[in-house]
């Protein structure tokens, strides 16, 4: 969308191939909105669904997290769907989501990521904390990153069933009765964000440590948990 606003010649959007003609110069003033983040809106209903919350997230892309939305139903988990409207850039289908107190269960089938439209492969993590909240046994396949899913065991130091088959491959067991803990980020986003989740859930002060890989992938995560009812606060030793 951005590119096509500059003047540049794309076709083929929607589809598997884009053909791209270039321009040998660009120079014009344009206003451009991004579109919503499809992973930041999945960190926020996990929030919601790992405290076992009512919360409603607005603004979320829902064609870009359409089979999230679907894989968390198939598991119970009670959410709302606001009818869809266009975000400021005109282009992206936007929903507010509302997660409601559920009991939620293993998926009869283990959960991985596909290309679009599938499951997006930086929303799987999230999935993880999900699942230790769940009934049962999930397996989480995280076939794209090599030795990311073992970053995910961390969750074990709040409480959690994690079982590490292979690089990839995670059994996680469920329920989950959260404890606190000190842990230190592992250097992966994703999992980092989702230690930080599940302390949301566990009683008592939990720690997490070298929270820099945080920063670097979100914007102000910290505040806006708060304003959910969220009790997080920046410490220094």
């Amino acid at each position: 969308f951005y590119l096509e606003m500059l003047g540049v010649k794309i076709d083929g959007v929607g589809t598997t191939t884009l053909k791209i003609t270039g321009r040998p110069l660009i120079d014009v003033d344009i206003e451009y909105f991004p579109s919503e983040d499809p992973i930041e809106a999945m960190s926020l209903i996990t929030a919601g669904i790992v405290t076992n919350s009512e919360v409603t997230i607005r603004r979320v892309p829902i064609e870009f997290m359409e089979i999230e939305l679907a894989t968390l139903e198939q598991m119970g988990q009670k959410l709302e769907v606001s009818g869809e409207y266009v975000a400021r850039n005109g282009r992206t289908r936007l929903v507010d989501v509302t997660t409601k107190p559920s009991v939620l269960h293993a998926p009869e089938d283990k959960i991985h990521p596909m290309p679009f439209p599938g499951l997006n492969i930086d929303n799987l993590p999230f999935f993880a904390v999900i699942a230790a909240n769940a009934h049962g046994q999930t397996m989480i396949h995280d076939w794209v990153y090599e030795n990311r899913a073992i970053y995910l065991t961390e969750l074990n130091r709040l409480g959690a069933q994690v079982q590490l088959l292979d690089p990839h491959r995670i059994y996680v067991n469920g329920p989950t009765k959260w404890r606190a803990a000190e842990v230190g980020c592992p250097p992966a986003l994703r999992p980092a964000a989702c230690l930080l989740l599940a302390m949301l859930a566990a009683r008592g002060v939990s720690e997490l440590r070298n929270i820099y890989v945080i920063e670097r992938g979100y914007e102000d995560l910290a505040e806006r948990l708060n304003t959910i009812g969220a009790k997080v606060e920046y410490f220094q030793d």
